[in-house]
């Protein structure tokens, strides 16, 4: 995303680990856990922050949070576990954390939420799945973005099927982004968002000569740009009848936000 500054209440996620401690099984779907990097409650939004004369801070943050519990639902139902890694710069992360996944996971109890550990975005990404494959020895880790709200179940289910027999998966955004980066064996870590990310990941793991898939594209919201993709894909699929992510969808459609001829942005002021 545009920066590194954390998404309230998160920004990415692992699929990763098993959860609250118990010993670990055979995971549901051989891959291991689905989780998100979360921020503390106060920061705001990096989309916000682009769009300033459409979302305010608050709008922003609501858009964020609706964000994560909806990919966290995904995950959960793509019958992965579910790892949150959180900043540890203020101790009311965890907590604002848990409240919300509490009311949105269909497992709220299986949630397992760690701290990030990492001054940059690879870093923390690098430390957390290689800490997962390496010291915990799951047999795959992902990390997903938690603005991938078109993400569905059965990309998640699809991933871990190919984990079996691939050693890296990706899952391309617009961009040449990453949604999703699922691994059975770490790879360079250091600077593997540099764009675009999606080559570079692939790179690393030619480069430690590992097997790559991929998924389906998968639309990120974290540009103004891809709020009009967003905007664009939430008409389309309603049309169809088809699965909607249904708080981000909720928040959107309340705020009235419209695409115009040429693409840009529009919503009605409060005086209309």
């Amino acid at each position: 995303g545009p920066g590194d500054g954390p998404v309230l209440p998160g920004s990415r996620g692992w699929a990763t680990g098993n959860t609250d401690g118990e010993p670990d099984g055979p995971s549901r779907t051989g891959m291991t856990t689905g989780g998100l990097r979360g921020g503390p409650p106060g920061h705001v939004a990096p989309l916000g922050a682009l769009v300033p004369d459409l979302l305010s801070p608050t709008e922003a943050r609501q858009l964020s949070r609706a964000m994560l519990a909806d990919v966290a639902v995904t995950v959960q139902r793509g019958e992965a576990d579910l790892l949150v890694n959180y900043s540890a710069d203020n101790g009311s992360v965890a907590s604002g954390l848990r409240d919300l996944l509490d009311g949105a996971a269909p497992e709220p109890d299986s949630v397992r939420y760690e701290p990030q550990i990492g001054s940059n975005r690879a870093a923390r990404v690098g430390n957390a799945l290689t800490h997962l494959l390496r010291e915990e020895e799951k047999k795959s880790a992902a990390v997903v973005d938690q603005t991938a709200v078109f993400l569905r179940r059965e990309h998640v289910g699809r991933a871990a099927m190919l984990l079996r027999t691939s050693d890296v998966v990706l899952g391309p955004a617009p961009g040449g982004r990453v949604a999703f980066a699922g691994f059975r064996e770490p790879i360079e870590f250091t600077d593997s968002y540099a764009t675009p990310a999606l080559a570079t990941f692939a790179e690393r793991a030619a480069a430690a000569a590992l097997d790559v898939d991929f998924l389906p594209m998968t639309p990120l919201v974290e540009r103004p740009a891809d709020l009009t993709t967003a905007l664009a894909v939430l008409a389309a699929r309603r049309t169809a009848d088809r699965r909607l992510p249904p708080r981000t969808a909720a928040l959107l459609d309340g705020w009235d936000l419209s695409v115009a001829a040429d693409g840009s942005l529009s919503r009605p002021s409060d005086n209309d």
